[in-house]
């Protein structure tokens, strides 16, 4: 199937490794024009070199106020035009509640939540018919992960800001949707997994409670994120898709 990518141009955050370096190859594979950005402009440069051609790497922390205008401006002036873009943003730092003090919580506020808020809003003003706003967010959305309290806090609430803002720009033909990750083969979850005593058991534990009985791997969820931002998913808008092997257990 023709997804409709070809020549669309996206802007992929956090791209350096992970979910989003995955969905920006994805997209590259369909023909799509990405910028990739990471907080590291050598780092961003490099992921944009190891994806080959038609990626531009750009150096942008999503918690400056000044790189949403930056990355759309870059998507413009390398490729010509700017079509859609995936918010994808690290993790907060793992925590219970009563060791998470208000830098930390602020911090994460405004790297997680309002670093994501802005660039959806830039988006949605200069975005036109048939454009895409996407968010990777998490499965603690429906229900919270123990020990990721800063992130169980946030990503509900980023959301609610994606229903919100796909009611206000669905009229304009502009699409709005989440990604609900979860157990994703990557960096984060082997970093989570490894703060237990036993990292292998606490896998294969994990694992067990997955329909899949498998971790999913970076590019299942990248094919599904290219999937949601093509024109093949153009009547998607105002949904949370979880990716998770079937692990969440409601509707």
């Amino acid at each position: 199937m023709d997804l409709g990518l070809r020549d669309r141009v996206f802007v992929v955050t956090g791209a350096t490794r992970g979910l989003g370096n995955a969905t920006a190859r994805a997209l590259l594979a369909e023909g799509a024009k990405v910028v990739v950005s990471g907080r590291e402009r050598a780092a961003a440069e490099a992921a944009a070199e190891a994806l080959g051609e038609g990626a531009h790497g750009v150096g942008a922390d999503n918690a400056d106020p000044a790189a949403a205008g930056l990355l759309i401006a870059a998507a413009r002036e390398r490729f010509g035009r700017f079509d859609g873009v995936l918010i994808s943003v690290g993790g907060p730092a793992p925590g219970f509640f009563a060791d998470i003090g208000d830098e930390q919580w602020r911090s994460a506020f405004d790297a997680v939540f309002l670093g994501a808020m802005r660039l959806a809003r830039r988006s949605a003003e200069v975005l036109e018919e048939g454009g895409v706003i996407g968010f990777v967010l998490s499965g603690s959305v429906y229900e919270p992960i123990a020990g990721l309290t800063v992130s169980n806090g946030l990503r509900p609430a980023l959301a609610g800001v994606a229903k919100s803002l796909s009611q206000e720009v669905g009229p304009r033909g502009i699409r709005v949707l989440g990604l609900l990750p979860g157990k994703i083969d990557t960096d984060r979850i082997k970093e989570l997994d490894g703060r237990s005593a036993d990292p292998e058991a606490t896998r294969q534990a994990s694992a067990a409670s997955i329909p899949l009985r498998r971790y999913g791997t970076p590019e299942e969820f990248g094919r599904t994120a290219a999937f949601l931002l093509s024109p093949a998913a153009s009547y998607v808008t105002g949904v949370m898709v979880p990716v998770d092997g079937g692990a969440r257990h409601g509707f």
